[in-house]
Formats: C-alpha cells, structure tokens, sequence
C-alpha cells in the first residue's frame, strides 16, 4: 500500500465491513495496516511523504474548487456587468443615491489566526479557482517552512487585501458613476458613491495581547497612510500627470513616511521619544490631516472635465471619501475589565464603589455632564500604563496628528452593562473626540446574549447616550460567534443574536432613536464553526444577520448598516488577486440585494412554541458538553499537537506536563478549540443537539424546518458539517491510547521485534483515561447522530441514495486521518524505545514520553537532544601533533540514538502537521 489509490481501495473494502460489525472501524484498521508495514519497513517515511504530497494535492484542489462555487463567475467584465444589473430601472436619481450612497457592506480585515496556508499555496488555490475547473489546476508546491507569522506579517497581508478590496469596490464605483452619467447627464455629478467600506484592527487590538505598544499603532498608521496616500497619487497621475494636487498628495505621503520611520525605533528612552514627538507635531506645511480640500478640487474637475478624466476625478473622489488618510478605518479592541479599571482610577480610588451600581451610574452621569476634555501629548502617552486609557490617548492622537476626518471604532469586548459603555464614552469625552469614536460594545458571552435586551435598553434611555449617538449618527453595537459558538454552539448562538439584533431594534424605536443608524457588527469567522456559512455569499450574510432581524429595524424605520469581517489569512483568501477580489464583492452586491427584498413571515419566528423549544434544547445539549469532563479531556487529549501555528497571538496559556492532563476548555481559544474538532473529525459545536432537540416532536420540528426559510438554513448547515464529519475517527484516536490493543498487537508474533516496545506502551497507557474518553464520547456522538440522521432525513432536500461528492470528500479525510495515526504510532513506539536517560530539570523518560503521547513534540526533542547530544566535531576533524587513544570507542556517539529515535519522531511530526492542514481545507478554513 503505497500509492494514495491502494490506499482508497483498501479502505473503501474496509467499509464494507462495517457492515458485519458495527464496532468495526475502518479508519483505525488502515492506520493498523500501514502501521505494520513502516514498522517492518516495508513502508519508509519518505513513502508516507509521499503519500500525504498527493493527498495535499487533493486538498488545495478542493479548497480552490469550493472557493470558486462561492465567488463564480469571476471574469471581471461579466461581474461588472451584473453590478449593472443590479440597478432598478423604476429609480429615479434620488432613490439610485439612497441606495449607492451608502455601503451595502463595511468589512473589516482582522488578524485573527487562521493564516493557514503559505503565500504559495494561497496564490496557488487563488489562482486556481479562477479555472472553470480548478481541480484540474495546478495548485501543488514544494512543502517548505512558510514565513514566521509575525504582527508585521500579519498587518502586510491585511493590507494587500484591503488594496485589492479597494481597487476592486473603485472599479464598481467606475460603473455606478458611468451609469449614472448615462442616465442623468445634468446631475450625476451630484452622486458620491459608496458601496463598499473597509477597516481594521489589525495593530490596534490590544484586548489579550502584550505585544502591540501604542507606538505600534502609531506607526501602523503612519505606514497605511504613506501608503493610500501614494496610491491616490499614482491613480490621479493616470488622470493628469501635472494636476497641482499631485505635489500636495506626494508631499503628505513623504512626510508620513518620514514620520514612520522615525516611530519605527525604541523609544524608551525620553530624549529619543521627545525628539520623534516634537518632529511629529511641528507645523508642516507637507503634514495632511484632511483630505477634504483635495475631495474639493477633484470634484471641481470632475464638473470642468469631459469623458473618461471627470469620471476617474469622481472616482478618486469617491475613494478618498470612502478611506480617508489610510487604507481604510480602524479599530481599536479593549475588554471591559480594563475600561473598568481606568474608570476606577479616575472616580473610585479606593476601590469602595460597586460599578454595577445605581451609585456608579449616577457618578458617570455627573461626570459626562461635567467632564471638560484635557490636552495630552506624547508624554503622556508613554507614562500611561492603563492599556485602556492608552487605547484612548493613541485614538486622540491618531486624529491629532494623522489623520483628523476618518472616525475610529471602540469595540469593548465582554460588554454586559450600560457603564462600561458611558465609561469609554467618558474617556472618549474627556480626551475631546467623542465626536469622532464610535463606541461598540461586544455580545459573545452567554450572559451578555441573555441579558443583552435589558443592557441595551438601558443604555438607550440615558440621555447622554442618546445625545452621543445624534452626533455620531449611529449606535454601534458587535456581535461575536466564536466564544459563543463555542460556548453555546454554533446554532443557538446565532439564534440567540438575532434575536438581540431583534431588541435592538426594538429599543431604538421605544426611546425615539430612529433618526439615527444602527450599525452591526458580526464577527464571524470563516469556518462553520465559527458562523461562517458554507452554502454561498447569501447564507454567508444571513445567518449572522437573518432575514427576519434585519425586517425589525425595516419595521422601526431604522437605517441598518450591516458590518462583517474576514478573519486572517482565510478571509483574505477571497481577495488573493484582483479578480477574486472583483467577484466577492459583486456576490456581496447580489446576496445584500437579494437580503434587502420585502420580508416573507417565517413559521420559525411564527411557531416559537417549537422553535423556542428547539433552540433552548440544542442549548441544552451544548452545555452538558461544555460542562463534560469527558468532552473536554477529548477536545484537549493532544493539547494543541495537532495543529499547525497559525498566527503570531498566543493560543493557549503555558502550563505544565499535570495541568495538560487536568486542561479547561478555557484555556484554549475558540480558534484553535474548533480546529482541533475538525482535526479529530466531528464538529461538535455546528452539530450536536440538533437531533436530540427533536425529541419526541420530531415529525412537527421536521416540518417546521422544511416550511421555514431560516429552518432551511439551519439544515443547510448541519448537512454541511455532517457531510464532512467521522464518528469513526473520533474513536481511532482513542484508539491510540487503548493498553489493550498495544498489549496484543505483537501476540500472534508477527511483530516480534515491537514486543518490548508494544508492552511497555501498554503498561504506560494502563493508567491513561484517554480511550475510555473517547468511547464515552463516541457514544454519545452516535445517539445524537442517529436522532439527526432521521431529522435530516425527513426534510425535503436530502439527496437520494449516497452523495458521491461527500462520500469522496469524507473517503479522502479518512486516509489522511488513517495515514496521520500511523504516524502517531510511530512517535509513540519511537518515543517508548528511546534508553533510558538520568532525570534533569525535574524531567523524566516517562515525562517525555507522555509528551509525545499528548504531541508536545517541540518539548519532548528539546529533552531527548539534551539527554542524547551529539558531538560535533569529531575527534578528526582536529590538527594536533599530540597524539590520543581516547575516545576509545563508540559507546557515547549519540548519533545512532538521534537516527534511530529522535529524527523519526521530528520527520513524523512535521508530516501530522502537514496532514492537518491538508484536514482544514476540506473544512474551508482552520478553525
């Protein structure tokens, strides 16, 4: 079995036995075949690299081919043609501005870590879906090391994809303003199109992280400013070469530049940062701060010009309208805890006041009505040690000094009361641009959903709030599905949301907030998992903002701003290259047309008696897995070994080798916590519950989904996941950990030369819990899955017979999950062999091997090189006239140790890794 063809033959006959015995599972079988085979060297590691190259191939082409389905068409003049189409021939100029004035869409490019893939392989499976057939594209690299995954790295990539967003959103600009010319010859000129907007945070989310100092994000927007400034400037070159604004744009884009690289260096050190401050806040006649006089001339052009040069003015227009001095807006993120601990400094020194109290409420109120803004300046921002007073010092600064037109977010996550957002109001006041933040607070916790109903409406009714939001012309609020998602599961989460967006709505009408904005901010990510819906850019935009939610603030008169994100690597995906980037925003022009239609009523929204029940059962379902010792001992039996790193923040706390025994869930971010479900082959989070929660009303629930608009979208998105899920993988990993299997795997003597190692795993792995875990977990699995196996079967849209599509997709998973624990086996058996080493750092043998068998490989070769170092140079490589008999023999050349133990476990490891990236793209994203 060395080709990836035997392999699907060998498993594809193993299947068949299931039917024999239903215990019988095939995934484990094969990784038993395999295993005897390498480790009577049949099979050599470079065959089983091999193996996973071809089985990589498969999964890039897979990415690239869902990608395509997603974006398709993606011939640029065909999607701007049905940009074009979208337009109603019944509008007069009035309703065409109404409609493209404003963004169909803000997105946000966040760095969240899900960089996956290498640039390569991302160009590759960008390219690739461009090809009417992108799984007979070339998408295939030489495996190597990918760049380490820095901040910088991480704000590069953001900024490629917004550059590409934004020249893809002025193209579409282009053809509204060639549109409208066409139309209204005599007042199209007047129409200052905006369909799309972008932000980030990349730089300036500060909530958890340690490694971003205020400098950071001042250089950052230094650096996005020299940037859009150099762009506008090469775009009104193609326009008029000589045009006097040129020397203005080039001027303030060289004195951003300089700027930068002077906050581009330590500044610890007082004289240095003193300097850098005073050069940053001289009177420069170069500095722009506002764009507005340069928006000015380009429109006065635009009406003096004839042809293609008033619309490319126009255009230009558009964009520095749109985008302001950077690449777009920005973000900043603190935690309520740390807003709360500013606030205590300023107005509770002595730590005696409840601010969850009326007391504390009355004393904002006081403060907001009385509060005059102070001057700052750089100095203060360095003494500043709150990191949530710095947030507010670097946002005040920002509109100083760089960039004085475009507004700043304030997300606050962990929101769950009215203070914490009269708190960053009160700073944002107190530092004098309240009229330029928009404060968002966060709902992602159980009890913030629960209780964010009675937090809103509370919010609302202050008058200092409400006078905020008329000068904003918005009230901002942010949902988040990953810590919800995984606290609460996939479904329940998003139901829970729609129905705050509901009161939301509702709240803004009952205290006469109506002439102002809402603006919601959906933080999805960009797998299932984590609220991104796989069935295409309508369902991607609906389920965090469901049809029925966005009808409730139509009802109340209302204007909605709908707000996303594409998080990391695989949300920059969608806008690898130009054209790409072209297509997803059309599909995004289509789906929000198609979202903005008359609303049906919904029987789901109708008959809560049953849609109620089924989303508190779900809920239900989901806790008790939260809650489970044996759940979470399954999600953290590998710690985090299974996955590759993905981005620069930290995915877990340190901890030593007990407390990986004893790990929360808590301990692991949402990211990784999903990917590693998709890497032991169930999502648990997106499926269980579901056919439980039926129950014994499973015939009316069937019904109600299949009457039901966003019931079909529920189904939708179970059948997705389950398309791609293994109960049988689930258990191959425990499996691993089984002292009976490796107890009797030599006992027919046909592996007679593992024996020692067989039995001393055995011995081992008698006092690990993991196999009884994960046969509990299975267990539990398979009755909620037989229950959503006839749910699903009973609502219409369930293909006939076998899906061969997913059957092939589940088939390919299954050889790398059974090629993948081959290799476990082999680290194991590799691990258990090493001879015995004298304890040093309070570590053991035994304390390696356990961390190989919970894949802490890095730690385990970094004791094993240490116990068993090899010596170089060698005794030879010396030119001495004195002569030496010693060393006299081998017996310390640790070499044949490192050989024969340490490299395979290094090699195997670095294939698990491969393995699970090859895992997540059939996922469409990691984590």
């Amino acid at each position: 079995m060395k080709t990836v063809q035997a392999l699907r033959e060998r498993l594809t006959l193993l299947h068949q036995r299931t039917a024999e015995t239903p215990l019988f599972n095939p995934v484990f079988q094969l990784s038993h075949d395999l295993s005897r085979e390498l480790e009577a060297g049949k099979l050599a590691l470079p065959e089983i690299e091999a193996i996973v190259a071809e089985l990589e191939c498969d999964a890039l082409q897979t990415r690239a081919a869902r990608l395509r389905t997603l974006v398709a068409p993606t011939e640029p003049e065909e999607n701007l043609s049905r940009v074009v189409a979208l337009l109603n021939e019944e509008d007069g100029f009035a309703q065409f501005c109404e409609r493209w004035q404003r963004p169909l869409l803000h997105a946000v490019f966040t760095a969240h870590p899900t960089f996956l893939l290498n640039p390569g392989d991302a160009d590759a499976v960008a390219s690739a879906a461009l090809a009417d057939d992108p799984r007979a594209a070339t998408v295939c690299a030489v495996p190597g090391p990918g760049p380490q995954i820095t901040l910088a790295y991480e704000h590069a990539e953001a900024m490629a994809a917004i550059e590409r967003a934004g020249v893809a959103r002025d193209r579409i600009t282009m053809r509204l303003l060639t549109h409208a010319r066409s139309r209204w010859p005599g007042r199209w000129l007047d129409f200052q199109p905006l369909p799309f907007r972008f932000a980030t945070w990349v730089g300036y989310d500060m909530d958890g992280r340690t490694d971003i100092g205020w400098s950071t994000s001042i250089l950052f927007r230094l650096r996005e400013k020299a940037r859009r400034l150099s762009s506008y400037a090469a775009w009104l070159t193609t326009i008029d070469a000589g045009h006097p604004q040129l020397a203005v744009l080039l001027a303030g884009r060289d004195q951003a530049a300089a700027m930068a690289d002077l906050f581009d260096q330590p500044l610890t050190d007082p004289a240095v940062l003193s300097d850098v401050a005073n050069r940053m806040t001289a009177d420069d006649p170069a500095r722009l701060l506002s764009l507005q006089p340069v928006i000015a001339a380009l429109a006065s052009d635009a009406r003096g010009t004839q042809g293609d040069a008033a619309i490319g003015y126009a255009a230009l227009a558009a964009a520095m309208r749109a985008d302001g001095l950077g690449m777009g807006w920005v973000h900043f993120r603190v935690n309520s805890s740390q807003l709360h601990n500013a606030l205590r400094r300023r107005i509770d020194p002595d730590g005696t006041l409840d601010l969850g109290s009326r007391g504390a409420l009355s004393r904002l109120r006081e403060l907001l009505e009385a509060e005059q803004p102070l001057r700052i300046n750089f100095g203060a921002l360095a003494l500043e040690t709150s990191t949530a007073m710095r947030q507010f010092l670097v946002m005040a600064q920002i509109l100083h000094h760089i960039d004085a037109d475009a507004p700043i977010r304030m997300l606050i996550a962990e929101s769950e009361q009215p203070q914490t957002v009269l708190a960053a109001l009160y700073f944002a006041r107190l530092f004098g641009i309240e009229r330029k933040v928009d404060v968002s607070p966060l709902f992602e916790t159980e009890t913030a959903l629960e209780h964010g109903g009675r937090f809103l409406d509370a919010l609302l009714a202050e008058p200092a709030y409400q006078a905020y939001a008329r000068v904003r012309g918005r009230v901002s609020i942010q949902t988040g599905f990953s810590d919800a998602g995984r606290f609460l599961g996939q479904i329940p989460a998003a139901l829970a949301i729609e129905r705050l967006q509901g009161r939301l709505a509702e709240a803004m009408r009952a205290h006469a907030l109506t002439d102002v904005a809402a603006l919601v901010f959906n933080t999805h990510g960009e797998s299932m998992g984590r609220g991104a819906h796989p069935s295409g850019f309508v369902d991607r935009l609906s389920w965090p903002l469901s049809r029925w939610a966005r009808s409730r603030f139509v009802r109340a008169g209302i204007t909605l701003e709908a707000e996303v994100t594409f998080q990391g690597g695989d949300g920059y995906l969608f806008f690898r290259n130009d054209d790409l980037a072209l297509a997803t925003l059309t599909r995004i022009a289509e789906a929000q047309t198609a979202l903005s239609g008359e609303y049906t009523r919904d029987p789901f929204y109708d008959r809560t008696d049953r849609s109620l029940d089924f989303y508190r059962s779900i809920r239900r379902v989901q806790r008790e897995y939260l809650g489970s010792a044996t759940y979470a001992r399954a999600v953290t039996a590998f710690g985090l070994g299974m996955l590759k790193g993905t981005g620069s923040r930290v995915s877990r706390r340190q901890s030593d080798i007990n407390a990986d025994r004893s790990m929360s869930l808590r301990q692991i971010r949402a990211i990784p916590h999903n990917a590693i479900l998709q890497q032991i082959g169930y999502a648990v989070n997106v499926i269980a519950g579901a056919g439980t929660a039926a129950g014994d009303e499973i015939e009316s629930i069937a019904d109600l989904l299949a009457s039901s608009e966003r019931g079909n979208q529920l189904v939708r998105l179970l059948r997705a996941a389950n398309g791609i899920a293994s109960i049988k993988t689930v258990g191959a990993f425990g499996e691993l950990f089984n002292s009976a299997y490796w107890a009797s795997r030599p006992y027919r003597g046909t592996e007679t030369a593992l024996e020692t190692g067989c039995l001393a795993l055995a011995e081992h792995l008698t006092k690990d819990d993991r196999a009884g875990v994960f046969r509990r977990l299975v267990s539990r699995l398979r009755v909620d899955w037989m229950k959503l196996h006839r749910l699903l079967s009973m609502v219409p849209g369930a293909p006939v017979g076998r899906d061969a599509a997913a059957d092939d997709a589940r088939r390919t998973i299954g050889l790398l999950q059974a090629v993948r624990l081959t290799l476990l086996m082999h680290m194991f058996l590799r691990a258990v062999q090493v001879p015995p080493f004298s304890r040093a750092n309070d570590i053991s043998r035994e304390d390696v091997l356990e961390m190989v068998l919970s894949l802490r490989i890095d730690d385990a070769l970094a004791q094993l090189r240490r116990a068993y170092p090899v010596i170089e140079p060698d005794l030879g490589d010396f030119r001495l006239d004195e002569p030496s008999d010693y060393p006299d023999d081998k017996a310390e050349d640790y070499s044949a140790i490192r050989t024969r133990f340490i490299d395979p476990i290094e090699r195997a490891h670095a294939l698990n890794i491969r393995i699970a990236v090859a895992i997540a793209n059939y996922f469409g994203a990691h984590g």
